[in-house]
């Protein structure tokens, strides 16, 4: 019996990749938990996206809203790598977590998606994660699939994120542009000291 998945997708964009080849291989529900997604409006956006997604295909969706920076920030470290495979931990061992719970027999997560992820590092903690359940992890390069996710994520109007999520990785992607800098008018001098990290 092909065995049921949970699918940890990180947002509509992603998931839309995978739709077809997931749907050819296996029953399968979607699961947004992404904690490490900041700030809040953010968070809000790509939830919504999944959901849109999620509706207009009628698959099943667990959504988890909870949004709390401090958890995320507290639980991670500040540094690459160890803070992309710490935020990978977090929510791949939610996704097994809640599997075992829930009696799937399967886990994998959209993140298999992106071509700026550790796709090594999401494979060995999502095998880690979901063996200590007794479940296993599918482990599919879906990387060739993005640009089709991006068609997607277009064709049906769902928002589409610039940065992986957490507030570093904003930095990371906006830091060396000049993008939403203030340009306007103003009555006075602006004194302003930019110090290096």
């Amino acid at each position: 019996m092909t065995p049921s998945l949970l699918v940890h997708a990180c947002c509509g964009e992603c998931a839309a990749a995978v739709l077809e080849p997931l749907r050819k291989r296996t029953p399968f529900t979607l699961f947004f938990y992404n904690p490490n997604v900041h700030p809040l409006l953010e968070f809000r956006r790509r939830a919504k996206s999944l959901q849109v997604l999620a509706d207009a295909e009628r698959l099943d969706l667990f959504l988890d809203l909870a949004y709390d920076p401090k958890q995320f920030l507290g639980s991670v470290p500040w540094d690459r790598p160890e803070r992309c495979q710490a935020c990978y931990r977090l929510r791949l061992a939610e996704t097994a977590r809640l599997a075992a719970e829930r009696g799937f027999e399967a886990i994998t997560t959209t993140l298999l998606v992106s071509v700026h992820q550790d796709h090594e590092a999401v494979r060995r903690i999502g095998t880690e994660e979901a063996e200590a359940r007794g479940l296993g992890f599918h482990y599919e390069d879906w990387r060739p699939l993005a640009a089709h996710g991006r068609q997607e994520a277009k064709r049906r109007n769902l928002y589409r994120q610039q940065y992986c999520g957490c507030i570093f990785s904003e930095q990371e992607r906006f830091a060396p542009t000049r993008r939403h800098v203030y340009r306007g008018e103003g009555g006075g001098e602006i004194l302003r000291t930019e110090r290096q990290p």
